[in-house]
């Protein structure tokens, strides 16, 4: 996909690069962030507590929130909550029908709908710092416990996660790609040296054995690779458009196809399921366990690596693939109906009623494949870290979440690109044909 980019167009394309810059300029911004602390933090014994819990649940957390969660800075919940509120809207609007009929109304009520999406992540994102706050001080990582502690913390960490939404949306709408995607690649990204660091210095140590480092590698390029190709991989299918009039216009019969990606929802699943999963086992980390039975069971079954865990992660992601692409990314009533208003059909199905049945029947059996792909590239770091004794969690999640990331900001700049393209076209056809009109004047004037 980078190779098919023009670098004489983009050299010319204004535009284009004033929206990178603006997006690389909020996203550090944003990594900035991650090393202010909040304030009241015992740093030294955050320092020693993370470092004995980046092989579990820290090192999810460290690559969910660019290393504010180890650091413990002002974005240290993160894009979490916003993700969060943004599942159980979606869902609601699926199930209420007053948040139904706001889908249909286009523009304003998806306005409406990322208004209380708002709302409500600011309602998560209280009760979250709340218990993290409560977490922290019984863990003995705070210097001056009690509820000034509590609501300092409380406040930094809202506001670091508003602050976060609000540079995301900014990215999406003047920048370039999408803005809460982009949040997430940059930190992993950012705390990938580090990890590769630390895993060759376990080889250097004799901890993991040279044959382990070099498989290791060898696999993740083999993911990325298998990766890319699941990603791009699309099933067609076929629809005729039967010879038609537009206006004065007769357009002849011709065929094309409809593209179903293989995985529609992207990396949108793993993202939900890593979100509801991690608040529990983040409370019960950061307590220490100790002070609470409740907490202490739920991380010994569902943390990170346990069988519980991996089974309701992966039950969620199939979950989540399903939901988002049946009720976002890909409508089969929506599809059919444009077809049908194109004049177009699939040959061998009626229009209408019958072309939507046949999409979602498709669609359900894609699916099947797209979802057990995501369990399988999401469950790779926890068989890494099992089996091969990994001390830091870099595999499938991060690895899907980076190349899609990749590939939708390339695939937008192409877009940019192109219409600058046609723009410059269209305005060298206007200029050519003033010159033209311009000397035809003056023969005539001549004559």
């Amino acid at each position: 996909m980078a190779s098919n980019i023009s670098w004489s167009a983009f050299g010319k394309a204004k535009e284009l690069r004033q929206r990178i810059w603006y997006a690389l300029g909020l996203l550090i911004v944003y990594r900035l962030g991650t090393y202010i602390p909040v304030p009241g933090i015992d740093a030294q014994a955050l320092r020693d507590f993370v470092e004995q819990a980046q092989a579990g649940i820290g090192g999810i957390l460290n690559m969910f929130t660019g290393g504010a969660i180890g650091r413990m800075g002002i974005f240290a919940l993160g894009i979490m909550p916003y993700i969060s509120a943004s599942i159980i809207i979606q869902l609601m609007a699926s199930m209420v029908p007053q948040l139904e009929q706001l889908k249909k109304e286009g523009e304003q009520g998806r306005r409406k709908l990322n208004q209380y999406t708002r709302y409500f992540t600011l309602i998560l994102a209280t009760f979250q710092a709340y218990g993290l706050a409560v977490s922290l001080e019984a863990g003995n990582l705070a210097h001056d416990p009690g509820w000034f502690f509590r609501a300092s913390t409380v406040i930094t960490l809202v506001g670091g996660t508003m602050f976060l939404m609000w540079i995301g949306e900014q990215i999406t709408s003047r920048g370039i790609g999408n803005g809460i995607s982009l949040i997430i690649f940059t930190g992993i990204i950012a705390e990938v040296p580090a990890a590769l660091v630390q895993f060759l210095a376990q080889g250097r140590s004799g901890a993991v054995s040279p044959a382990v480092i070099i498989g290791v590698f060898v696999l993740v390029i083999v993911v990325i690779t298998f990766v890319v190709f699941m990603e791009r991989a699309v099933r067609k299918i076929p629809i005729q458009y039967p010879r038609r009039q537009v206006g004065m216009k007769i357009y002849d019969s011709s065929s094309s196809h409809l593209p179903i990606k293989i995985n529609p929802a992207g990396v949108i699943p793993p993202i939900f399921a890593s979100s509801l999963l991690l608040l529990p086992a983040t409370i019960a980390t950061f307590s220490e366990s100790q002070t609470n039975p409740i907490l202490a069971t739920i991380l010994a079954y569902f943390g990170p690596g346990q069988p519980l865990y991996l089974l309701l992660f992966s039950v969620l992601v199939v979950f989540f693939a399903y939901f988002y692409t049946l009720n976002v990314t890909f409508k089969p009533d929506e599809v059919a109906d444009n077809i049908k208003k194109q004049g177009g059909f699939i040959p061998g199905i009626r229009p209408g009623k019958k072309t939507a049945e046949y999409l979602e029947y498709v669609v359900t059996r894609v699916l099947v494949i797209g979802s057990a792909y995501l369990v399988a590239i999401t469950l790779l770091p926890q068989i890494l870290r099992s089996q091969f004794a990994i001390p830091f969690y870099f595999g499938g999640t991060s690895v899907l979440i980076v190349v899609s990331v990749t590939m939708d900001t390339i695939s937008q700049i192409q877009s940019h690109l192109l219409a600058h393209q046609y723009e410059s076209l269209i305005e060298k056809s206007k200029l050519g044909g003033r010159k033209r009109s311009r000397s035809g004047r003056k023969k005539v004037v001549r004559r």
